[in-house]
């Protein structure tokens, strides 16, 4: 059993445990044990956000490779697809990213890759804690490992990136805003953006250390919703503080989740003959409205658990090449080994592109059930056995009946109990979700932020300042805490 390693990695608040610089040593040093072949050199690659704990963890991490007599590469602030893409081109042993993803700065986290660029199985992961402790495999000091920078790093990408755009299309005409979350983003995607033709409008593209998805990015669009307006752009992406998800924004100023995306994605592809096994694979959180749409046009929709990486082992096991979550991690397998939010926005905007229609006769593709979620938090062990717990789990399940349904979850990254209903109307679904919510809480829980309904996005009201940082291609001024 994993205790250190969550769904997507390590992750908590930096410098307290298990977040600490004394972990990230022994982590290194245990997966590089694990993970490092013997007819090379050894080589790990490490990328990081904009976080100002991404110093620390780097040279922790650094110090624990090079004792054990791996060479260590230092990618710098890079998308987190990015890293598992040069992993995988730089012949590395092992890649890491340091990043909490979509969380606020405080926090970070340490997520691996292995040679072939994908997230490390359960069992490996397994395997690595099992080893920390153990300092055997320090070596000589003529044996130590030599660490540098490697700067052509968002070069790489940003070709790499543009490579997977169709050959002949171009964005000339479009004008899009561009939300990066002032995380590991910030760079490459609006330089890419600008290089393929588009009129770029870049959000949130000056990381202090700070700032990284503070009222901005894919946790947080009402910002890139008004810019979008504001600006009269024909669409908007947000990525998140890695930029392995992506939300996009269509003319109107209204979301479009990942379940949109995907569904758009599927249309298109089943249309170019390129959707692998007419399947699609979501977790248990996307909307019955997706699936019920793929089932109109003959597609299966396979669900996991919620995580990415296993949206991921699905889709190798299936042979699909089309996976992600409602919120907004799009795996595109034919691309890249983990979700990427800028190359999934590529796709819509190709898609775009090749109609000749708004985002939004593109993008909404689907009418999504009313979903309804919320959050209960807990300070020990969540009583999902309590009976008042399970007779509201029960009561809410025989009210929506075959017309919705009910998900509760344990979160695999914060001490939460998830609460998840959908249902034929938007009375139904709160209705359901209360009546849970309030026996978790008669249970010794506290109601948690993070609410979510899935229903669309008012359209924003246009406001005069809405900010929009440099112009095209523009590169962020580093400040104090943001990376090199």
């Amino acid at each position: 059993m994993r205790k250190l390693f969550g769904t997507d990695g390590i992750r908590g608040l930096a410098n307290v445990a298990p977040m600490t610089a004394e972990t990230a040593m022994a982590v290194a040093i245990a997966a590089g044990k694990v993970l490092r072949k013997s007819h090379h050199r050894p080589r790990v690659l490490i990328g990081k956000d904009t976080r100002l704990s991404g110093y620390m963890f780097e040279n922790a991490l650094t110090a624990g490779f090079l004792s054990i007599g791996m060479d260590v590469l230092l990618l710098g602030p890079m998308p987190t697809p990015a890293v598992a893409m040069l992993t995988r081109s730089l012949r590395a042993d092992l890649g890491v990213m340091i990043s909490a993803s979509h969380n606020p700065h405080h926090d970070n986290g340490i997520k691996l890759f292995g040679a072939d660029g994908y997230k490390l199985s359960d069992e490996l992961e397994a395997e690595i804690e099992r080893h920390i402790g153990d300092d055997s495999g320090r070596v000589e000091p003529e044996k130590l490992g030599r660490a540098r920078r490697i700067d052509d790093a968002p070069g790489r990408y940003i070709e790499f990136a543009k490579a997977t755009f169709p050959k002949g299309l171009s964005l000339d005409g479009l004008k899009i805003v561009v939300d990066c979350a002032n995380g590991a983003a910030y760079r490459v995607a609006p330089t890419v953006l600008w290089e393929l033709g588009a009129e770029i409008v870049p959000l949130a593209i000056d990381p202090d250390g700070f700032n990284i998805n503070k009222d901005c990015g894919a946790t947080h669009v009402e910002t890139l919703q008004q810019a979008v307006v504001a600006h009269g752009a024909h669409v908007g992406l947000a990525l998140d503080g890695d930029a392995d998800r992506l939300q996009l924004v269509d003319e109107k100023g209204r979301l479009i989740d990942g379940d949109q995306v995907l569904a758009a994605i599927a249309r298109a592809w089943k249309a170019d003959g390129k959707l692998r096994k007419g399947t699609v694979v979501a977790t248990v959180m996307s909307n019955l409205g997706l699936e019920r749409w793929l089932e109109g046009e003959s597609l299966t929709l396979t669900r996991t658990k919620v995580g990415d990486r296993y949206v991921l082992e699905a889709m190798r096991e299936l042979d699909a090449n089309l996976g992600g979550e409602q919120s907004g991690h799009v795996i595109l397998s034919d691309y890249a080994t983990t979700g990427d939010g800028l190359i999934a926005g590529l796709q819509m905007l190709a898609s775009i592109v090749q109609s000749g229609k708004n985002t939004s006769d593109v993008a909404h593709v689907f009418e999504a059930l009313p979903q309804l979620l919320e959050n209960v938090r807990f300070a020990s062990a969540p009583p999902l056995d309590d009976a008042k717990v399970k007779a509201a789990i029960a009561a809410a399940e025989k009210k929506l009946g075959r017309n919705g349904r009910v998900l509760i979850r344990k979160s695999g990254t914060e001490p939460l109990v998830r609460v998840m209903a959908e249902g034929p109307t938007d009375d139904a679904v709160r209705d359901a979700v209360g009546g849970i919510v309030s026996a978790l809480i008669d249970a010794g829980g506290t109601k948690a932020g993070g609410s979510k309904a899935s229903a669309p996005a008012a359209k924003p009201t246009p406001k005069a300042d809405a900010t929009a940082a440099g112009g095209p291609g523009r590169r962020a001024k580093p400040q104090r805490g943001a990376a090199e």
